[in-house]
Order: C-alpha cells, then sequence, then structure tokens
C-alpha cells in the first residue's frame, strides 16, 4: 500500500500540502515519503524560464510490501530534474500472464523506461498514438489491485487509472477557473480529526471525485496554454482508454471476462454437490489466489520485538467468506506463521438501551439493572459468530497460531474518531458509508484483548499484520445475496443469470476505494482472494446453477452461495457452510447508533 499525490500548477501558482494531508499519506505508506517535480511546457511553448512555467509535483509514500528492500518512489531517472515519474500504489500480482517476482513497481518502472527507449530509437517512424498503446499495454498486462499516476515526459500526457475492479483509491479534482488539477489517495482540504464539526459540509464543496476504474485515463499537458487563465475545460478534460483492444467493451464485464448466460438444460441437471467439479475448482482458484497475497510478505517493523511471527490478519466476522479464507490460507503459509482473527464489535447506545431493557424484564422487572454483568460486545453478532467459527478452525487446523483479536470499540471512541473516518471515506458521505467505514477503521487498527491458541488472553494486544484478508467479492460472484433467491423466484434462472451479470459488472463501481482509504490509514494493505482476475473470470465462465442451486433448496446447506458452502463442509467446517449472509454494520452493531429510524441513505449530517 502507497499514497500518491500529484498536483499540475499554472504559473504564478504554489500549491501547498496541508500537515493532514500529509499525515494521511504518511499513514498509507510509513517506510518512505519522496518528492519529485517538473516543469511542464506546452508543445507551443518557447520560453525556457522555469518562473514562467506550469509545474508537476509528485509525491508518493511507501508501505513495502514486495522484494526484499524498501522501492523509493516516486520512480523517476536518478541524478537528473528531468524525466518521466510513476508514482504506484499497488500489487501487480502477473504481468502479462507471468508471476512478478521483487518488486513489482519497480518492474513496471522497468517496462515503461523500455517502451520509451524503444520510442526514442523509432522517433521518426512512431505515430503519437502508437507510442500511447505501448504505455497503455504495459498497464492493461498487469493482474491485481492497483492505482497510478505517471507522467510521460516525452509525449508531455499525465496516465492515471485504477485498476478494473478499483481496488485501490485515486480521486482527482480540477479547478478549472486555475487549471490547477489534484490527483490524490486521499482527498485533501477535508476536515478530519480536528475542529471542524462539518467535514461533510466542507468537503462537499471541494469537488473531489473518485476516478473510475471503466479505463485508463490520459491528460495531454501539452495542449496547455501558457499561463491558467487560458484554461478551457476541454483542456482538462482526460480522455479515457479501454482496458480491452479490438472487441466490444460491453461484452466483457468489468473488463475482465464473457459472462455464461447459459441456462440449465430442460433435461435437468445433477444438484450440486461436494463432489461437484466445481466445488474442486473453486478451492483450486482459492489456493493460487491466496498463494499470490499471502506468501512472501516480509516480517514488519519490530518483528524481533514480538514473540510470533504473524504477517497476515483477517477481517473475521466468523461467517462463511472470510473463514473459508482463513481455513485455506492455513494450507498456504508456513506453519510457523501466525493468523490473527480481527472481530469487532461496536457499543451501540441504541442496542444497550435495549439489552438493558431486556435484561431487567428477565430479572423480575423491577427496573434494577446490573450495568457490569451486560456484556454488549460478546452479544454483537459477529462476536458470536466469530467465537464459533473460531472455535471450528482451531478444531480442524489444529497447531496453527490462530489467534481471535477481539476490537471492542465504546461510543465515546467511535465520537473521537468520527471525523476522521468522515473525512476517509469522502466523497462517500452517507449513514451506510459511515457505518461501514466505523468498522473497517476499527477493524483494520487491530487492537484488542487477544484469544492465543492455548486459550490465554492477552488483554491489550494489536495485530503486527500489515496484510489484512477481506472475504469480499464472494456474495456478487456465488449469489449470497437475499435479491439472488427473489430473482430466481421471479423469472427462474434467466432472472438469477441477470442479477448475478448485474452484480459482478458493478464491481469495479462498488465501493472499494472507500474501503482501500479507511483500513490504509493505519498502514496496512487491505487483500480481496476473491477479486482476483482469474478467479473472477472462472466465476463468470462457471453457469449459475453450478455457484448457486435454488432450483434445489434442500440438501446440507442452503442454495446461496451453494459451491463456496460445500468447500466449507469439504474443508471439515460444518457449522460455517450453514452460517447465514449478515452485512458488517449490523453485524459489528454500526449502524444506526443514534435513532432507528436513521436510513442508510440519509446524508451525514
Amino acid at each position: 500500500m502507497c499514497g500518491i499525490h500529484a498536483v499540475l500548477t499554472p504559473p504564478g501558482i504554489t500549491h501547498t500540502a496541508s500537515p493532514d494531508l500529509t499525515r494521511c499519506l504518511c499513514n498509507r505508506g510509513p517506510d518512505y515519503l519522496g518528492q519529485v517535480e517538473r516543469r511542464v511546457t506546452s508543445s507551443s511553448s518557447t520560453t525556457s524560464d522555469s518562473s514562467d512555467s506550469w509545474k508537476l509535483k509528485l509525491t508518493s509514500t511507501v508501505l513495502a510490501l514486495r522484494g526484499d528492500h524498501v522501492a523509493k518512489q516516486p520512480l523517476s531517472c536518478p541524478d537528473t530534474d528531468k524525466g518521466s515519474v510513476l508514482c504506484w500504489n499497488g500489487e501487480a500480482w502477473r504481468i502479462n500472464g507471468e508471476p512478478v517476482s521483487g518488486n513489482d513497481g519497480e518492474e513496471i518502472w522497468r517496462l515503461l523506461r523500455e517502451v520509451e527507449a524503444s520510442a526514442s530509437a523509432t522517433a521518426t517512424s512512431s505515430t503519437e498514438e502508437e507510442k500511447e498503446k505501448k504505455i497503455l499495454d504495459v498497464f492493461r498486462a498487469i493482474e491485481g489491485p492497483f492505482a497510478f499516476v505517471y507522467w510521460h515526459e516525452a509525449g508531455r500526457k499525465v496516465f492515471f487509472g485504477r485498476d478494473r475492479l478499483g481496488r485501490r483509491s485515486l480521486m482527482m479534482k480540477r479547478d478549472e477557473r486555475t487549471g490547477e488539477v489534484v490527483f490524490s489517495s486521499v482527498a485533501e482540504g477535508v476536515a478530519g480529526g480536528g475542529d471542524n464539526a462539518n467535514a461533510t459540509a466542507n468537503a462537499t464543496a471541494i469537488g473531489w471525485k473518485e476516478v473510475e476504474a471503466d479505463g485508463i485515463y490520459v491528460l495531454d499537458l501539452g495542449l496547455l496554454p501558457s499561463s491558467g487563465e487560458g484554461v478551457t475545460p476541454a483542456v482538462l478534460e482526460p480522455l479515457r482508454r479501454d482496458w480491452i483492444e479490438g472487441v466490444d467493451p460491453a461484452e466483457f464485464v468489468s473488463s475482465i471476462g464473457r459472462f455464461n448466460k447459459s441456462l440449465p438444460p430442460a433435461s435437468g441437471y445433477a444438484p450440486l454437490s461436494a463432489t461437484s467439479p466445481s466445488v474442486a475448482a473453486l478451492k483450486q482458484q482459492l489456493i493460487d489466489s491466496l498463494s499470490l497475497r499471502v506468501l512472501n510478505i516480509p516480517q514488519p517493523p519490530g518483528a524481533d520485538k514480538v514473540a510470533h511471527d504473524t504477517r497476515v490478519a483477517v477481517l473475521f466476522s466468523g461467517g462463511l467468506d472470510c473463514t473459508v479464507l482463513a481455513r485455506l490460507a492455513h494450507e498456504v503459509m508456513d506453519p510457523e506463521q501466525g493468523i490473527d482473527l480481527l472481530n469487532v464489535a461496536f457499543e451501540n447506545p441504541r442496542v444497550v438501551a435495549q439489552l438493558r431493557k431486556d435484561h431487567a424484564k428477565n430479572n423480575g422487572g423491577n427496573g434494577e439493572v446490573d450495568v457490569d454483568s451486560i456484556d454488549f460486545y460478546e452479544a454483537c453478532p459477529d462476536r458470536i459468530t466469530g467465537r464459533k467459527s473460531f472455535a471450528e478452525l482451531q478444531r480442524v487446523c489444529p497447531g496453527r497460531a490462530f489467534r481471535f483479536v477481539a476490537v471492542n470499540v465504546p461510543y465515546t471512541e467511535t465520537l473521537s474518531h468520527r471525523q476522521q473516518v468522515i473525512s476517509l471515506i469522502y466523497p462517500h458521505n452517507t449513514e451506510m458509508d459511515l457505518s461501514i467505514g466505523y468498522a473497517l477503521y476499527f477493524a483494520a487498527r487491530g487492537q484488542g484483548s487477544c484469544t492465543h491458541l492455548d486459550g490465554r488472553v492477552e488483554e491489550q494486544y494489536t495485530s503486527p499484520a500489515r496484510v489484512l484478508l477481506s472475504g469480499l467479492g464472494a456474495d456478487e460472484l456465488f449469489g449470497g445475496y437475499s435479491r439472488h433467491p427473489s430473482a430466481y423466484e421471479r423469472a427462474g434462472y434467466a432472472g438469477l443469470v441477470d442479477e448475478l451479470l448485474l452484480d459482478v459488472g458493478r464491481l469495479g463501481k462498488r465501493n472499494l476505494g472507500r474501503d482501500d482509504r479507511a483500513m490504509s490509514h493505519w498502514s496496512k494493505e487491505v487483500r480481496f482472494p476473491y477479486l482476483d482476475e482469474r478467479l473472477v473470470r472462472w466465476a463468470m465462465d462457471t453457469p449459475a446453477w453450478e455457484k448457486c442451486d435454488f432450483e434445489n433448496e434442500g440438501g446440507e446447506v442452503e442454495a446461496g452461495k451453494r459451491v463456496l458452502r460445500l468447500l466449507a463442509l469439504e474443508l471439515g467446517m460444518e457449522g460455517v457452510a450453514k452460517e447465514k449472509k449478515r452485512a458488517i454494520q449490523f453485524g459489528a452493531r454500526t449502524a444506526k447508533m443514534e435513532s432507528g429510524r436513521v436510513k442508510g441513505t440519509t446524508l451525514i449530517s
């Protein structure tokens, strides 16, 4: 995980990053902070006076998780104030289909340098379109989550974007009055953690927008006028380039693959079972995905001061999706490494009041309540499920150092971090965004009481793991939402296929940028094994009835996400296989903290 900030300023204007922005960027990347500045001239410029030029200042912060050293960013040509520059935030698991060993940012920079060298050698025979295409093809060939800003000096162009599924944050702001353009991993100027009581109102006026994940964007700075006064909206409008060339983008869902719309044969089909080929195929897909994401992680700073080797943690509600990840990570990882299970629960005043009322009623109705005897956190649905699934993991994975980290968040602490969370999730600004943001923000911090393998409880524990695993994506791929059985009841498999297609097609427009900002604030990187491009492509190619079997409601497990539930059974986790779907804001009880009448779509006040 890294932080990116890049600002284009016209002559006479200076942009200074605020201390709060610098802090947020350094939280994302605590291992290194670097800056590079470039003078930008238009294609018609004749001046050599640097004070009369546009400037592009690029800043990167680095969380070092790849290779055997800290790759300093921005990546640029050393010992010169000229040349191209790359700000890279992400994980290139594969490039051109081949796994990447060593540092992925440096490998991408090497490929871009090769493209530049080739373009220089064929300068007279290559068109600008051909040169641009070669740069685009470098980014098109990457599999994995990423966001980037790349200044191509020879072409006077800024390339920027997010991966096909939008798993990393990148935002953009344009000032059409002055011509200033800013890119950033987190929004600048949004009040967070400070004295401003209305960060949302402050942020709304700023005009930040998330960069869409629907392609790679190109901003041609060769068209800039000599000063900001002559800037028109058209000059600052980036051009979108498709992820896939030569095909109708509508055919490739999320620019990854074609969706299998076939319906079951009229003669019928064998119901999904533990021996169905799709169950074994899913297991292998997940093992392949996890192998990229949990192996070769460097030890976190201060590891020599910790009694155990823990590099990976799971965002752990105890539900099906995350517990299967924890179980399969056990099969992939070094047996000497621990795995932290981060389970978050909140003191919700509205729910606490009801618990006290129920407690008094159950004790004779005399109104006397022993408040200390009510454990609000252990009563949270996700805490109950989490403890059950933790016990099941311990049973099926004896010897693995799973640690259950109970992250308890008092209401006063929630309020003290409210402005910080609002600033991180911006431009998302509804009550639902905030309740989900709270859960992810505090879970990623990883502070709580820890239950060790031997049952010993460590009251004050902070997970040293810098890599977090999330089960997000399984519901969309395998039919885990309540709308999926509803679609089947309404229109059979044809309706279900349409609903699944809609969900997978929306993956790149989901809230992954918001989630990235909330969790990376703690110098952690969240990884999504279910959203590996190859796994997603396999899921799209697999017929609907081999993923969720709503035609056959009976059986050991429910029909929604049945292929994943059957895998859980095959892995020895019967209880996990039968767990119901529950949204994080309800499982952790971050929803409707003040009033039960507030809707999720209500704007934050």
